[in-house]
Order: structure tokens, then sequence, then C-alpha cells
């Protein structure tokens, strides 16, 4: 069978697979028109004094089983709020996965501390906790673990690490909403002592930008909404800024967008879900593919394949030859581990004075090697919808199970 790369048909003609940069690929609709005008018309706009931004962020912990939650701009401004309530001195560590959005990283260096990362599991890419415990130092002061693609990582086990430690564990859950940490359990995001969620047009569910950040700490949530509003305490007093702080505020109108979407959350994991479970069933036996594993605890952000006998080149023509056939994919997801991105490698912060990492750590090729065999010859990721019909699932398996016989060696 002739791939479409190479001349043949392709699988999937006509219209194009639902996207998340295409209202087919999104769940807005009039309910978000509806709170859009609600709050254009109250003439109040800014979440110090509106009620979206307080709805939104009680709403949310109710639904997530938390006693705070903090609203603000980005997924990646609620990594920095988490990072900022840890309050690492110059110099202090936090250990990072290496396969992640940048976003995970940069707060870490925002706040003059150095990211220490870890390897990761050679299926999930999620941390390794074996490797992550071997990793803590004297001026270890937290870890960030990252939901990756929806899956939940080991982050029970890695609570009962940083307790030991005496440190803190972050969630990074912007891949993972409403992922069970076991069936039955508590949600990724409310094990460690903060999580952090991302309403980016890609996510779940979305507002364009926007993040929220959950916690059961009293004092850390007050570190974190101090810090999204330039460490003013708005608590009627004088004015004070107590801390060094940012402006990560969200607004009504984002807030507003924001409810409606997360009144539809759970439908939206349950179809993914399903359209995932579609798939793995097609897909199942295929020689030399590795599937998501899941015990109910995978959210589908992306559908991973693990694929084995590809060199760097063989996985990008896997990938390549996927989006001919109408399945768009990514292979390694990301061009490189973080670690060996210029702004670490290269010293591209303040000023290319190299701080706060020079002279304290170096990130050399080989640093997490089941992260690099990933990323060069083992992952491809396909983005997932909750749109997605069953047809649009039937294509996508047709269209793997048509590249992996002819890309991947016998």
């Amino acid at each position: 069978m002739t791939l479409a790369i190479h001349g043949g048909s392709p699988v999937r003609t006509g219209t194009p697979l639902p996207s998340a940069l295409t209202s087919a690929g999104r769940t807005i609709g009039v309910e978000e028109e509806l709170a859009v005008l609600r709050v254009l018309r109250s003439g109040v706009l800014n979440g110090v004094w509106g009620p979206e931004v307080p709805a939104l962020a009680r709403e949310f912990a109710e639904l997530m089983g938390s006693e705070h939650a903090v609203a603000c701009s980005s997924g990646t401004a609620a990594l920095h709020l988490a990072v900022a309530a840890v309050d690492p001195a110059p110099g202090d560590e936090i250990i990072v996965p290496p396969i992640s959005d940048m976003g995970s990283v940069a707060p870490i260096l925002a706040q003059n501390a150095v990211p220490v990362f870890a390897d990761v599991d050679p299926i999930t890419g999620c941390l390794d906790v074996s490797d992550v415990e071997a990793k803590i130092t004297a001026r270890t002061r937290a870890i960030m673990v990252v939901h990756l693609f929806g899956k939940v990582a080991e982050v029970e086990r890695l609570r009962a690490l940083a307790d030991r430690a005496g440190i803190l564990l972050i969630e990074d859950c912007a891949q993972a909403y409403l992922a069970p940490v076991r069936p039955g359990g508590p949600f990724a995001g409310t094990i460690g002592h903060i999580g952090c969620f991302s309403l980016q047009q890609y996510k779940h569910i979305t507002t364009g930008d926007g993040g929220l950040a959950i916690t059961d700490d009293p004092a850390l949530a007050r570190s974190m909404r101090l810090f999204a509003d330039k460490g003013w305490p708005r608590d009627g007093g004088e004015r004070a800024y107590l801390s060094f702080a940012l402006n990560y505020r969200m607004s009504e109108l984002t807030a507003a967008v924001g409810r409606e979407q997360l009144r539809k959350l759970p439908g939206v994991v349950e179809r993914r879900r399903a359209g995932a479970a579609r798939l793995s069933k097609c897909l199942d036996g295929t020689p030399g593919l590795t599937l998501p594993p899941d015990t109910g605890d995978h959210v589908y952000w992306y559908f991973p394949l693990i694929i084995d006998n590809l060199d760097s080149d063989g996985l990008r023509l896997y990938a390549a030859a996927l989006a001919a056939e109408g399945v768009p994919a990514i292979a390694g997801y990301l061009a490189r581990p973080l670690y060996a991105e210029p702004v670490l490698r290269d010293g591209k912060a303040y000023g290319g004075s190299g701080f706060p990492t020079r002279g304290r750590m170096e990130y050399p090729d080989g640093l997490c090697p089941t992260a690099e065999s990933l990323v060069a010859r083992r992952l491809v990721v396909v983005p997932w919808n909750e749109n997605f019909s069953e047809r649009d699932v039937d294509d996508i398996a047709a269209a793997i199970t048509k590249v992996h016989a002819e890309v991947v060696p016998a």
C-alpha cells in the first residue's frame, strides 16, 4: 500500500479532523457568548472588582475538591505563582522533567532558582521517581511533576518522597484535567502541595489563555494571591505591597468564559476517553507499537505512540506520513529535551550572564537518556479532541496502521 507521502491515496480526505484551532474542535457556544455579554454590559472587566474571577476560583476549587484556588493569566503564570510560593533563594534547586513545555521551567529561572532535570519513564514520559530521588540535594526546594499528555505520573510516590525530603511538590496539570490518580481516587493536582492548570487554546477547556492554581494550604494560597497582584493584599486596609510580586491577574471576560467551559469539562474528558478507548482497541496488538497505558487515569490531551526500531529520520518520516494521510502528528513532541534549549545551554537570560545556572549546573547531552531516546527515536503524538466522531477515530486508526506497516521495520 503506497503511502500518501509517496504519492498514494490518503486515508482521510474531505473534512479535516476537528482541531483546537477550529470551532469544530472546541466546545465554545452560545453560553460563552452570553457570559461575555454579561460582563461587557456590567461595565466591570477587571477581576479585582468583578464577581466572575472569584466565582471561577470557587467553582474550580469545589470541582477539584480543594480548599483554595487562585485564578491568573496563564498556565505559566500559575506555575510562577507556585514557584514564588516555594520562595527559593538564588541558586536553590527545583527538579523538573525534560519533556514538557518551557512554561514548566521559565518560572524557576524567573525566581533565580536552578532547574534540575530528572529522567522519565520510557512509556509515559512522566518523571522517574528513582531518578528524582537521586537528584535531590541539600539545595532542593521542590519537585515539579508534569502529567504528560493527560497521563497521571506516580504522584503519590513523589509526594511521599517530597515529604521525606522536607520539600514541596508542584503538579503541572496543564494537560491533565479531572484525571484520577487511581480509580475512584482524588484528581491529579490535589496530591501535591500545589496543582497548576492552563486554559490555553489547546487545552481540554480554553479561554484563549488563563490559569488556575489549587492548594489546601492557606499560607500557600495567600502567597499565590499576593504574587498574582503585585503583593497587594486588597483586604480593605491601607494600600501596601507586602512582597515582591508581578501582575498576573485574570480578567472578568476570561473568567466568565472559563466558568462556562468548566461546566462542560466532565463531558469533554468523557468523550476524549471514549475516543481513545476506541483507538486503542483498533490498534491493540500492533507489533512494535506501545499504546498509552490507562488504568482509568488518562484523560488524553494528546494520544502518544511509542514506536520501536526507528532512528531519528524514521520517526520524522512516521509523523510526516501520518500528516499526509490526513492525521496531524508530531515527531518527538519536542525538537529536543528542554535542557538542550539555548536559554539553558547558552545562558540566554539575565543579560547573557548565565545566571542562575552558570557555574551551578551543566546540561550536557546524555543527561536524561530515556527522555532523549523518546524525543529522538520513539515518540509520536497525535493531537486529541473531544469532538472526534467514531469515523474520525477509525480514520486515525487506519492511517496509523498503514503508516506503521510501511515505515517500521519488521
